[in-house]
């Protein structure tokens, strides 16, 4: 099976800002005009809005994997999804500054940047505009009893704004080709993966 983009979508909640799940540096962030977008941003064991089911082990490991772009202040994202595995610089709106579970569901935090695409994000957020955070990810899918799984090879890459919805119910709040990992991940990424699973096996 060849891997394709995968693209999930989970909607801002309304006013898009969490309190309860703010610091109070990030609240001070908030408070000298910056922006963080909080809440849920992926879900696994769930059939989600494009007929998709992500396994919970094959969501975790990507979520350990992606902690490491967070902490190394790479976790950028786009507004709109492009229909490449590729994130481009000039064209990031947020970074997601933290990412956590939550029961089933997977948590996350962006900050608003000050880049022409985060201008406009920020502008649709201000305006009321209903949007929501999108996880974009290379992979296959099977089909099983009339559900289509999502296959162990999936990468995640980011997770984009957008404005249509896959998964009812799940909204963040205000505070298909084949492709090439090589172009997406770097050599030290793909030996982090590597190290992951070796550990998660023993």
């Amino acid at each position: 099976m060849s891997k394709k983009v995968l693209r999930e979508y989970y909607a801002l909640c309304e006013g898009g800002v969490c309190q309860d799940l703010l610091t109070e540096q990030e609240k001070q962030f908030i408070g000298s005009g910056g922006m963080i977008l909080s809440g849920i941003v992926q879900k696994s064991d769930a059939l989600n809005g494009n007929g998709r089911i992500y396994p919970h082990a094959t969501l975790q490991r990507e979520v350990q994997n992606y902690q490491k772009l967070v902490k190394e202040n790479r976790a950028l994202g786009e507004l709109d999804h492009p229909e490449d595995s590729i994130i481009n610089l000039r064209n990031a709106s947020h970074m997601i500054t933290e990412v956590w579970w939550n029961g089933n569901d997977v948590m996350g935090k962006a900050k608003v940047l000050d880049t022409p695409s985060g201008q406009i994000l920020r502008s649709l957020v201000d305006s009321g505009v209903t949007l929501g955070i999108s996880s974009r990810g290379m992979g296959s899918v099977s089909e099983s009893n009339g559900q289509t799984m999502v296959e162990d090879d999936f990468q995640l890459i980011c997770f984009d704004f957008v404005s249509e919805p896959s998964t009812p119910g799940a909204f963040m709040m205000k505070e298909a080709k084949d492709l090439n990992t090589s172009s997406v991940f770097t050599k030290a990424d793909r030996i982090n993966r590597l190290l992951n699973e070796v550990l998660n096996d023993e």
